[in-house]
């Protein structure tokens, strides 16, 4: 495939991973208005984020290995489909339930989008070259997603159905050039579902979803023994082995349990909880500068500024390096400056421009942890027919990252009296949990390591 034609596909996928994750983040300033319009209360409310996050979760691991059975293109596109329809249907709702619906169908859609447009990297682009590509799709995945409360509080004025309306036309062309753009690639024949391991795996989020949801963030210790948190948080607990078991004994299992035989992948798999958890330390960084600062909201949001474009103009530089000297020292270095930044941030909030420089710092960091280093991992540890499968696995993870995030967060925030002191602990537990990130990243492999196990995952039939 000539180069042209690689760019094509790359600038395509671009949009439909910036349409995705964009959505995570963008409803965020517009909770009052649609706590007000549907008259529901704050938890309530918190389930237009995390029936999303849930969705998603679900719909990671289902459409990306649909994609390694069916082919990457059709499954691309009912992706972008699926998200549209939820869009709709969250626009058109006449009540909390159909918008919570059309969140969840949007969540499953999106869920697809990243590792299918990933796999279609490791198809189309010579090895050489992914790290670059999956840089750009890196870059776009974590800066739409802090992008998306500035670009929230832009059209709020307009009416809080103009977040999802501006979904419709950019799918709508998605869907149509993906036809002409996008190589049309041959599944598998012959497969049976993994029904049995979709439905645990299923079960397993939901549960562990609801009972993290439900935990009161001002009493944590206490509402851990509510009958509404534990005993979610225990199925979960006990779906796990089932699920194992059941992806071990299975041809075609939908989470792709064979590929955790690989310490690289253990360790890619475990620093993408820990990306989950700094992401959702950065959708508390307005309300830190509203503390710390004493800002109004909406200057406040303008301190994520800095963060978003630093992070904006690492990420392709990341991916540039990765091809060049591996993803060892990238994501070691990358880390370092992440838990820098982190502890900057907790120490000197209180500093109108060294907040500005934590936020700089932070960017630089997330620019390498949240994007193409770990996808580029999943794709040198991944045969060609399981690199989607592959991908859904660092996104799962993360996503769980951010599900027991928020609650974590939230909890040790409310435990202190004094709101800042609140903050600068959560800031500091962040920033310890990249210090074992930053641990975990001494056992990849080196770039030689890399480029000998890539030889032979090509090869693999």
């Amino acid at each position: 495939m000539d180069k042209r034609h690689r760019n094509r596909i790359l600038i395509l996928i671009f949009i439909g991973v910036f349409m995705g994750s964009l959505d995570i983040g963008i409803v965020g300033p517009a909770l009052p208005a649609i706590q007000g319009y549907f008259s529901i209360n704050e938890r309530l409310v918190s389930w237009i984020f995390a029936i999303y996050i849930l969705f998603f979760m679900i719909g990671t691991p289902l459409m990306a290995k649909l994609s390694d059975i069916h082919g990457r293109r059709s499954i691309y596109v009912l992706d972008i489909f699926i998200f549209a329809l939820g869009s709709i249907i969250t626009i058109t709702s006449v009540s909390f339930e159909m918008m919570i619906l059309g969140r969840a169908i949007q969540g499953f859609g999106a869920g697809g989008i990243f590792p299918v447009a990933s796999a279609f990297i490791g198809d189309t682009f010579p090895p050489e070259k992914r790290g670059g590509a999956l840089g750009i799709i890196g870059s776009v995945w974590g800066f739409s997603g802090i992008l998306g409360p500035i670009i929230g509080a832009l059209l709020l004025p307009y009416g809080w159905q103009w977040l999802f309306i501006i979904n419709i036309p950019i799918s709508a062309l998605i869907i149509v050039l993906s036809f002409f753009i996008l190589p049309a690639s041959k599944g598998k024949e012959y497969v049976s579902f993994d029904w049995h391991g979709t439905i645990v795996f299923a079960l397993m989020v939901a549960s562990l979803a609801l009972g993290v949801n439900q935990i009161n963030t001002s009493n944590f210790f206490v509402s851990l023994g509510s009958l509404f948190v534990w005993p979610f948080l225990v199925i979960s607990a006990l779906l796990l082995p089932l699920l194992i078991k059941l992806e071990r004994n299975i041809l075609e299992p939908v989470i792709q349990i064979d590929l955790y035989r690989s310490l690289e992948v253990k360790i890619a798999t475990s620093i993408a909880i820990g990306t989950g958890l700094c992401q959702t330390a950065i959708v508390f960084l307005p309300s830190l500068a509203v503390t710390a600062l004493s800002l109004s909201t909406s200057n406040a949001s303008l301190m994520v500024i800095p963060l978003v474009l630093a992070l904006g103009v690492s990420a392709p530089i990341i991916g540039k390096l990765l091809d060049k000297y591996g993803t060892k020292i990238v994501m070691t270095t990358g880390t370092a400056i992440l838990t820098i930044g982190l502890f900057m941030l907790s120490f000197f909030a209180s500093s109108f421009y060294l907040f500005i420089v934590s936020g700089i710092v932070i960017g630089l960091g997330l620019g390498t942890v949240l994007g193409s280093p770990l996808r580029y991992i999943m794709l040198t540890e991944s045969p060609p027919e399981k690199r989607a499968s592959g991908q859904a696995l660092i996104n799962f993870n993360s996503s769980t990252g951010q599900l027991i995030g928020g609650a974590l967060i939230g909890a040790i925030i409310g435990s202190q009296t004094i709101k800042l002191i609140g903050y600068q602990s959560a800031y500091i537990m962040i920033a310890f949990v990249t210090i074992i990130m930053l641990l975990l990243t001494l056992g990849l492999k080196n770039r030689a390591e890399q480029l000998k196990t890539m030889q032979t995952t090509e090869k693999e039939p």
